[in-house]
């Protein structure tokens, strides 16, 4: 029953954001923005869990809470699983799998995630590297062919 209303609530924060979707893969309900997985439940080790992927430095910190671990095969790339009987705030959820989102969304989906977002809460666009306001530094040029 828990895992039941756990998945209801992770189903309606994922499909809140802009051109998100739910597939059925490897048994398994992924949420997709466009073709791209940024968050999904499942089951680990006989926990329910739902996994996501966050900045690098946010996961090393991450791991290190009880409840909270890396997740198999994509760990090492920032994806963690979050036991979902140790979730005590379902909205600092939200903003972790938000984080997920903007990591994985195209340009075109988060344009329209900060369109409805209301005017006092957009604050400075978060770039892929996640530092908001970072600007792509140009290739360095190879000096021995100068």
């Amino acid at each position: 029953m828990a895992t039941d209303l756990a998945l209801a609530k992770i189903r309606k924060i994922c499909l809140s954001f802009p051109d998100t979707k739910e597939t059925m893969t490897w048994g398994k309900p992924p949420f997709r923005v466009g073709e791209k997985i940024f968050a999904g439940y499942g089951e680990e080790n006989g926990k329910h869990v739902v996994g996501f992927k966050l900045e690098m430095a946010h996961a090393s910190i991450a791991v290190q809470v009880p409840g909270f671990s890396r997740a198999p095969y994509v760990g090492h790339k920032g994806w963690v699983s979050l036991e979902t009987d140790s979730v005590k705030d379902w909205d600092e959820v939200r903003e972790m799998i938000l984080e997920s989102y903007r990591l994985i969304a195209p340009k075109k989906s988060l344009a329209k995630l900060h369109a409805a977002a209301p005017s006092s809460s957009k604050g400075p666009k978060k770039t892929r590297s996640g530092a908001a306001g970072s600007r792509k530094l140009s290739k360095p040029r190879n000096r021995d062919r100068d």
